[in-house]
């Protein structure tokens, strides 16, 4: 078989109502409505529906579920040892936070701390502080 001897497969033609013949104007569709009209038989797809639902909002609106990562001093106490570094590349790696570190992490004084440990980049409550440096740890400036 070569190019010139292929032929496409018969395919019947497609049904052309509504011009005389044994059927007529309406052709089998009903006189009036929806369906007897040209083009709109078809339904709405589900999609489309789905899509109608959703409220229409401009730009793109990503916001954390908080605007800041909180950990208490148990956490600290459990997680690191004497005289480590706590930042917020730290308690990523230590898997207490998620990887992101453009949130803001702020230490709350909930819990006891026994470890002296080094604070930075890391905003605290004032209780935070004062149990911090109790045990004998230090905070460097959020810079």
């Amino acid at each position: 078989m070569q190019i010139h001897e292929i032929k496409p497969k018969n395919k019947k033609d497609k049904k052309r109502i509504g011009r005389g013949g044994k059927r007529g104007t309406y052709c089998g569709r009903g006189v009036k409505g929806q369906r007897s009209r040209a083009g709109t038989g078809k339904k709405e797809p589900e999609i489309r529906r789905i899509i109608k639902k959703y409220p229409k909002l401009r730009g793109y609106k990503f916001s954390p579920l908080s605007k800041v990562f909180v950990v208490n001093l148990s956490v600290l106490n459990k997680f690191f040892e004497k005289e480590e570094e706590v930042n917020p590349i730290a308690l990523a790696k230590k898997g207490v936070i998620s990887k992101s570190t453009k949130i803001p992490v702020k230490i709350l004084g909930k819990g006891e701390i026994e470890k002296p440990l080094i604070i930075k980049k890391c905003t605290l409550s004032q209780s935070a502080k004062s149990k911090i440096e109790k045990a004998g740890g230090r905070v460097e400036d959020k810079k």
